[in-house]
């Protein structure tokens, strides 16, 4: 039977859903997704560091970055449309985890953990830092963890344009309109209302809504822990080059990453800090000289003289409750999936999801990698799925 589905917002994520369910040889039938903002100036996937990494603490989140990166990998094969070949300019020289003393046992936990499921990642003492990376200070530093392949960083927006481009050329509409509601009968959703007055009937509905997802689940009743928070990319000029540098995570919580002949940084909120919901987009000017320049001036001899060249901000879709995805159903709705609550991570996850959720509209379950860890179930039954890799 044909299906119309609706997907409500149409960044990485949703994109992605979109291309999955359009390529699904057994899915007949149509695919809307509802946009608002077709220049995606604040959307998470266009203002997002993009990079992608094996080095998580769950399993399931292992294996969603293990296809992802394959995909990306592959990314011409998958969503070239003629002979426009997508380049994201994907870059695998890897992430490398710093821990103190305090932090040693868990970055070994995650090691074991990680070495179970097949990433290429190895321990270092600091002497092998010091000897692999002798621009990196080490003091204070009792072990590294670093990926040696399946891990690095791309251009986010070339993906989200490339998914966009091939579901396009699969068939998939992209309406530019604001959903300002749903018209549901019982368990079921009937149709997506828009701000114009109109309403358009689906018979499968899709949250994608990234910061924003957890208002587009309160019009449909639903109480979901997504929330918008505020991340404040810096990009640096600095007069050395930093040879084999990897993506590095400071155990203070400070990142960076080149980028090009410069780099990127930025941190997140110390555990326990304030972090409130919904800040403007507008990049806290101080957090570079007061939080993140120390840190890296200590950490890299190269960096006590940098130059800002430009800051941007952008939003998490975070999880409140455990940091991961919230990918499936509802037990109170019968034909509506979410796709939310990422943490920082979408981009990297949206290959699998995307695939992952298209196999549960088409299939009815899981056919490849099993999502069911990310389900919604475990937060109604107070089952936390805590990541604690979270940058």
């Amino acid at each position: 039977m044909a299906r119309t589905v609706m997907i409500v917002g149409g960044g990485a994520v949703g994109s992605s859903i979109a291309y999955f369910l359009a390529a699904h040889p057994r899915f007949s039938g149509q695919v809307t997704v509802v946009e608002r903002d077709p220049t995606y100036r604040r959307a998470s996937s266009a203002l997002s560091a993009s990079a992608i990494r094996q080095q998580f603490s769950t399993p399931v989140n292992i294996e969603i970055s293990r296809f992802g990166v394959e995909f990306l990998r592959n990314l011409p094969a998958f969503l070239g449309v003629g002979d426009d070949r997508p380049d994201i300019g994907l870059v695998e020289a890897g992430y490398l985890f710093l821990a103190t003393d305090a932090g040693r046992a868990v970055l070994e936990q995650n090691h074991r953990l990680q070495r179970e499921h097949g990433v290429d990642v190895v321990l270092l003492a600091p002497a092998d830092l010091s000897t692999r990376f002798p621009w990196l200070t080490t003091e204070g530093i009792a072990a590294g963890s670093l990926g040696l392949s399946g891990e690095g960083w791309f251009d986010g927006y070339s993906l989200l344009q490339a998914f966009r481009r091939k579901a396009m050329s699969l068939g998939v509409s992209y309406l530019t309109q604001e959903v300002t509601g749903f018209v549901r009968e019982g368990a079921r959703v009937e149709a997506v209302a828009l701000a114009d007055g109109s309403r358009l009937r689906c018979d499968i509905t899709v949250n994608a809504g990234g910061p924003w997802a957890g208002a587009v689940a309160a019009m449909l009743g639903i109480d979901l822990p997504v929330r918008a928070r505020r991340r404040s990319v810096f990009l640096i000029a600095c007069r050395e080059s930093l040879p084999r540098c990897p993506l590095v995570i400071d155990p203070s919580g400070v990142w960076f990453r080149p980028d090009g002949p410069n780099f990127l940084c930025g941190t997140s909120p110390a555990e326990g800090a304030e972090d409130p919901d919904d800040l403007p987009l507008e990049v806290d000017e101080r957090l570079f000289p007061d939080a993140i320049w120390p840190v890296l001036a200590a950490r890299v001899r190269a960096f006590e003289r940098v130059k800002v060249i430009k800051s941007w901000a952008g939003y998490y879709e975070m999880n409140i409750v455990d940091h991961n995805g919230i990918v499936g159903p509802h037990r109170s709705l019968s034909n509506v999936f979410f796709a939310n609550g990422f943490s920082g991570h979408g981009l990297q996850q949206a290959p699998a999801v995307g695939r992952g959720i298209a196999e549960l509209i088409v299939d009815g379950g899981y056919r490849t990698l099993d999502l069911a860890p990310l389900s919604f179930d475990r937060l109604i039954e107070g089952r936390r799925l805590v990541e604690l890799n979270v940058i």
